[in-house]
């Protein structure tokens, strides 16, 4: 029995072991004991967790793959979870301790999956798996470039993220019509911001919102005072912004706000 890859739910079944074992292998599996796979489809990457020092669940939408799983992964059974990532509060499973995610990521959500790893940060300190290779580049891209942007500066705000190798289509069944790419996040040590971090996301997403405009226009929202819009930091656009620069500039506005 194999499953068929069902095309709503952008699914591309990995066929090479060795690249779903060097996936597997890209966790340190440090400062953590529990994995969450998402998306494990027929289990080509599980099987390589499994070997490991870790206690390995997985998350899964389409029931074909989790009566595959079942019958093929009895020891996985009890922690194969039938649920939308997106939509399952995880703390029903994990409840509050800390775990690393990993998974060979369904193009059409992989962007939700890193905002919702944002929301958990304080329960995630590492995070591997594969994207469409321009949204893994785009994640670890760094100011001055056009790719650079919301999902870049608001993940490496809290993680450091490595692009790690590309994967060609023709390893997939059936091929995506694009390359993929695997990325590794890893927490940092000081995860905090030394700002008020509901302001530092939206500025960010404010910014980036009309990414051509200078932050003096884009963030006319937050009703800054000409005191500070005088500041040179505001003559800029978003793309040229540092990560640092946009924790310095949500406490500028913070301080005028006052």
């Amino acid at each position: 029995m194999s499953v068929r890859a069902k095309k709503h739910l952008g699914q591309h079944f990995l066929r090479d072991e060795n690249i779903a074992k060097k996936i597997a292998d890209t966790l340190a599996l440090k400062g953590y004991s529990k994995v969450l796979e998402i998306g494990p489809g027929m289990g080509v990457l599980t099987k390589y967790l499994l070997e490991k020092d870790v206690t390995t669940y997985v998350i899964e939408i389409d029931s074909e793959s989790v009566e595959y799983l079942q019958a093929n992964y009895l020891n996985l059974a009890p922690r194969i979870i039938e649920e939308n990532f997106l939509k399952y509060d995880l703390n029903d499973v994990f409840n509050e301790s800390q775990f690393a995610i990993i998974g060979n990521f369904p193009y059409n959500i992989s962007t939700q999956i890193v905002f919702k790893t944002l929301e958990m940060r304080h329960q995630i300190p590492e995070f591997s798996g594969m994207f469409q290779k321009e949204v893994a580049q785009r994640i670890c891209e760094k100011e001055g470039s056009k790719a650079y942007g919301i999902l870049s500066v608001l993940t490496q705000a809290f993680y450091k993220a490595e692009y790690l190798f590309t994967v060609p289509p023709s390893v997939f069944n059936p091929p995506p019509k694009v390359d993929s790419g695997v990325l590794r996040l890893t927490r940092k040590e000081n995860f905090n911001l030394p700002c008020d971090e509901k302001l530092f996301f939206r500025v960010v997403k404010t910014a980036f919102q009309q990414r051509r405009k200078t932050l003096r226009n884009s963030l006319k929202t937050f009703n800054l005072s000409d005191n500070l819009k005088a500041n040179v930091i505001f003559g800029k656009r978003p793309e040229q912004l540092s990560v640092e620069s946009f924790i310095e500039l949500t406490q500028l506005i913070e301080k005028d706000e006052q």
